[in-house]
């Protein structure tokens, strides 16, 4: 074998393990830091668990709207797992290294989860859509059986799509700097640390994206632009504010998880900065699954209720 192939080949074979940077450029604040998000992964599991709870026991909330809001509780419970623990382990320990497997495990199912909260936020538009548009329709068309199918439909669909992309990915011979500029395995930053020509791995990264998070999101805008006309032909004022209420949580949530995954997976590469991932990435992985118990709870005078009769003092108040 020739010497410059046979380096390679040792450099290629060497390569099982990264480095997750995460947020080592900033030394003096990895405590700080492991404590704002381990608050945060403890709230994200606390809020979005009693989301769960209380559509899943209370009898007033058994309508496809909580359904759905109780299947997306659970889906962003899974998604923060994918990431905050790793995170958490490496800022405790400043020890940063991740097999090759582990890598990929992680970049699968942060794929897949993230593909999921794409259809599940879009299911959920169409919900509003039929309830608003066609509320005479809407026991028939949006039945248990109906829901079951369509929250079944976004698990399975994304799942063989993005571990074969994850494959593809991985199956590239690295053979760079083993320091993966994020906090977690992320497509852009790994495939920043192949050789060799990415053109169509890159290809199909932005084709996956189009799929999985542009056409959703242009479904929902389409769903909320008919859900707008036909709320603005209400002679009521108050049904009217109350149309839109029940629609204003999920355009918040729609806002925060798609505009950072659009801005992060769609924009141009020359225009990729690792620092900007990093913050973006935060918006959709960490951020979205904190808040979305807050926003839910918070605007919706339902889920209050329903909280309230899980509070013991409250219960001891009626009584």
């Amino acid at each position: 074998m020739e010497p410059q192939k046979y380096l390679v080949s040792m450099n290629l074979t060497s390569m099982m393990e990264f480095v997750l940077l995460g947020f080592s450029d900033i030394p003096n604040l990895q405590m700080f830091l492991f404590v704002i998000f381990l608050f945060t992964y403890v709230i994200t599991l606390m809020g979005n668990g009693i989301i769960i709870l209380i559509t899943g026991t209370d009898q007033t909330l058994q309508t496809p709207m909580y359904f759905f809001l109780g299947n997306l509780s659970f889906l962003e419970i899974c998604y923060v797992s994918a990431t905050l623990p790793r995170m958490l382990i490496n800022l405790w320990t400043q020890k940063r290294h991740i097999s090759l497997f582990a890598c990929a495990t992680q970049m699968s199912f942060v794929l897949i989860f993230g593909n999921i909260e794409c259809l599940l936020l879009t299911v959920m538009a169409y919900d509003r859509y039929v309830a608003i548009c066609s509320p005479l329709h809407y026991p028939l068309v949006m039945n248990h059986k109906i829901c079951v199918q369509l929250v079944a439909a976004c698990w399975v669909t994304g799942v063989p799509i993005e571990i074969g992309q994850t494959s593809q990915i991985f199956s590239l011979p690295f053979c760079r700097s083993k320091q993966i500029n994020h906090y977690f395995c992320d497509i852009p930053p790994v495939l920043k640390l192949a050789c060799g020509d990415t053109f169509l791995n890159e290809t199909l990264v932005f084709t996956v994206a189009v799929l999985f998070v542009m056409v959703p999101f242009l479904l929902i805008l389409g769903s909320y632009s008919r859900i707008t006309s036909t709320i603005l032909k209400l002679p009521s004022a108050t049904g009217r504010a109350k149309a839109f209420s029940t629609c204003s949580s999920h355009v918040m949530v729609v806002t925060l998880f798609f505009g950072s995954a659009i801005v992060t997976y769609l924009r141009p590469k020359s225009k990729n900065s690792s620092r900007t991932d990093k913050f973006l990435s935060l918006f959709y992985t960490v951020v979205t699954p904190m808040l979305n118990p807050l926003i839910y709870t918070l605007r919706n005078k339902d889920v209050l209720t329903a909280l309230r009769k899980l509070i013991p003092s409250h219960r001891a108040l009626e009584a």
